[in-house]
Order: structure tokens, then sequence, then C-alpha cells
């Protein structure tokens, strides 16, 4: 199958489908398709909640759409509007449940819905982040029950993670460089060659999917890992009693000091993925002691940000019940909507439980989705507060007037992405 007859269906259109979708929909026909009517309804006026895309290149996608029978992108939450494409390429969310186990279920109920439509020599090509077999393990025998047909004989698959980072305007899809993968050689070709006309940076083709799945994996474990030994450096810094940012800084001026920084680590990547490989060393009998031990550190940062507040007021003398806190920001990153593991929960419900009136204000986060998954209600406008916490770096927050949210000058201040004013506030990360 030559790449001028592919007929690309795109299975979610979040962080990951959409700009996926606009880029292929420049040189191929693109269904663009969600089971959210809402987001079908809102991406087919041009507009983006997650303000991932370019507009510019969506309105572009879609009047080729209009123009021609042969590329342009078009929008559907209708199943059997898939059946006349012939590559599906799957970007569903893969989270992790209450017990920070991997979460399939997105990925199983796309690849149920695609084993209904699939014809012989389709391709389905999965970008979700999963643990390395899971494309072959869990995702083809469902594919094969729902349409009859055998893998590798009449349909293939392929891995491809995706590497988009949210709010990122720089490092965009196509600016960074895809690895692709298939389930054999040829497939892996028609694969690597597909997202190769749309990758300016060029693509990586990995030797097999195991491989492919494996490297998203680490990529975002690494990260993790590094974090959580600054995160500790933090620890054991205030308890010594020096800013750790003023150590980093310090230390990084040696050339191959690595230069993270402590925070927070939530979102949909750093804070998940290292779960799915744990899962499947686990599975294999292998108990994973770094991975997990970095994600321990990690997940306990927001509980460490709320007591050092707490005892922070308490040294200037502020009766702690009752009195009002404010958090600046509660997505999982700065200048994003994204909302996704957001960590700055776990302070907010620790601060609640101490018996604070906290209030939480971000103008990027949507508030009926903050709402809905977190059960707090954004304030819109902030009043007088006992203490100020920016959790996220916003641009509108780097210059904030903090008289202005001060209820007395005994207000604690607290930093956790050290860019304020060192002079105006009383302890930071």
């Amino acid at each position: 199958m030559s790449l001028e007859s592919k007929k690309i269906a795109v299975i979610g259109l979040g962080y990951v489908g959409l700009p996926l979708a606009i880029e292929f929909g420049k040189k191929y026909k693109v269904l663009g398709f969600d089971i959210n009517q809402d987001r079908i309804d809102e991406l087919s006026l041009g507009k983006d909640r997650t303000n991932e895309a370019d507009l510019g290149g969506l309105k572009l996608a879609m009047n080729l759409a209009v123009e021609s029978e042969k590329l342009g992108l078009s929008f559907s939450s209708r199943v059997e509007d898939l059946s006349s494409y012939n590559v599906y390429i799957v970007t569903v969310p893969t989270p992790i449940n209450q017990f920070k186990a991997p979460d399939l279920n997105p990925l199983l109920k796309a690849s149920e819905m695609l084993g209904k439509v699939l014809k012989t020599n389709d391709i389905v090509i999965y970008e979700s982040t999963v643990y390395p077999g899971c494309t072959e393990e869990d995702c083809v025998p469902i594919l094969e029950s729902y349409s009859g047909l055998k893998f590798n004989v009449d349909f293939f698959c392929g891995y491809s993670p995706e590497r988009i980072n949210p709010g990122d305007k720089v490092n965009t899809l196509t600016k960074i460089k895809k690895v692709t993968s298939g389930s054999t050689p040829e497939i892996a070709e028609v694969v690597d060659l597909l997202y190769k006309s749309i990758i300016l940076a060029g693509t990586h083709k990995a030797p097999s999917l195991k491989v492919a799945e494996a490297s998203k994996a680490i990529e975002n474990a690494q990260r993790d890992v590094n974090i959580s030994f600054v995160n500790e450096l933090a620890l054991i810094f205030d308890k010594i009693g020096i800013d750790t940012n003023d150590v980093l800084d310090a230390a990084g001026t040696k050339w191959n000091f690595l230069k993270y920084r402590p925070g927070l680590v939530g979102g949909h990547c750093i804070g998940v993925d290292p779960y799915y490989l744990a899962h499947k060393a686990e599975s294999l009998g292998y108990h994973p002691q770094v991975i997990l031990s970095g994600r321990r550190v990690n997940d306990n940062m927001g509980l460490f940000v709320a007591n050092k507040v707490v005892k922070l007021m308490i040294q200037k003398g502020i009766i702690i019940k009752g009195a009002k806190a404010l958090v600046l920001g509660v997505t999982f990153k700065e200048n994003c909507p994204d909302i996704r593991n957001s960590k700055v929960v776990d302070i907010y419900n620790e601060l609640i439980q101490f018996g604070l009136d906290v209030h939480v204000y971000d103008p990027l986060a949507d508030a009926k989705e903050v709402s809905h998954e977190y059960g707090i209600s954004l304030v819109t406008t902030p009043i007088k507060y006992d203490a100020v916490i920016l959790a996220v770096a916003h641009d509108e927050f780097i210059h904030i007037n903090l008289s202005e949210l001060k209820n007395s000058q005994n207000c604690v201040v607290f930093d956790i992405k050290a860019i304020l004013d060192r002079n105006q506030i009383d302890g930071r990360l």
C-alpha cells in the first residue's frame, strides 16, 4: 500500500491526537475521531480548549477537506465513519487507577471499537503510553477477536510513542524526532515513512514494537528519578537550613551537572509512566527499587509543602484553624490549561485537613473541569489571605502584586517554583 493511498483516522483528539490529525490532514485524507461529541462540535468550529492546536493549521486542514476528496481533515464521533479508513492511530489516555496501577480501559475500548471496523491490510498504530509488550499482548488479541482477522497476516500494527509537551510552543510535533516501529519489517518501513512525511526533525525506526514502547516508558521514568533526587535534596537542605536553589546554582557551575529543579511532579507523563514500567517489571518477578523510590519521594512533595507552610504560619503566630490560604495555580505545569494528575491538589487537601479555608486561583484552568475532577471551586477574584502559595509558574503570576493578597504583614508567602523576589517570600523549594 503506497503512502498516497493512506486514509488516516486519529482516535482521540486531546493534547496528542489533535496536533497529529492537523499535520496529517495537510497531506492525507484524515478523520479526527472522538467519542466526546462536544469536542467534535468545538473542533468543527475551528476552536480548541487545550490551546495546543495551531488554529491556522487547523483551518487549513479543514478547508482542504472541503476542496478535495483525497486530503484534508474532518471530524466525527460516529463509529461507522471509521470503516472507510485504512490506517488508525490511537492516541487515547492511559492513566493510572487509585492503586497506581495502569488503567488500560480507554486503550482496550478503542481496540474493541477498531476491531469492529478493521479490514484486510489495515494498520493500527498506537501512540498511547504503555508498558513494553502491551500492544501485542493486550491490544492485538482484542483486535483479532472483534475483527476475525489474523495479526500480521490480515492486519498489522505499529507503535510510535507520543512526545507532545503541553504548553510548549517551541518544541512542537513536527520539530521533535519521532520513534517509529512496526509489527513486521515491511510495516515498520511503511509506518516510518508515514511519520517521516510530516515530522521535520526526522524519525528513528526502532527494531520492534516492544523497544519503541520501552523507549517511551524510560524517557519519563528517567526524568522522574532525576527530579526525585533534587526533591530529596530539598527535604534534606530544609532540615539543614539552606536554600536548595542556591546549592543547585553552585553545583551547576560544573559542566556535567544536570540542572534539575525541585517541584511537584504531576501531569499525564512523568507522574504516570513510571508506574507502567514498574507494573511490567513486577509482572515478571522483579520489584524495581529506584523507579518506585523516586515515585514515593515525588508523590509526597505536596504534603511537604503544605506542612512547611503551616509551620511557617505557626512561627508567625497565625492561628491555623480558619485561616485563609490562597494557592496560585492548579494546572500541572505553567502556561498550560492541563489539570491531569495535578499534584497541587495534594497541597489543597492537606491544608484543608489542617482546618484552613483554602482558595485556588488559576486563570488558565477550566473551572468546570477542576470542579468535576477534584471537587475544587476556583475563585475568580482573590481576596486577602494569611498564606499565599505560588504553585504554578504561569506568566501572569511572575509579577503578581503580593501586597494586594496579604491579610497582614505576617502573611506567609511560599514559592514552590522559585520565581518570586526572595525578599518577598518566607520560603521556597
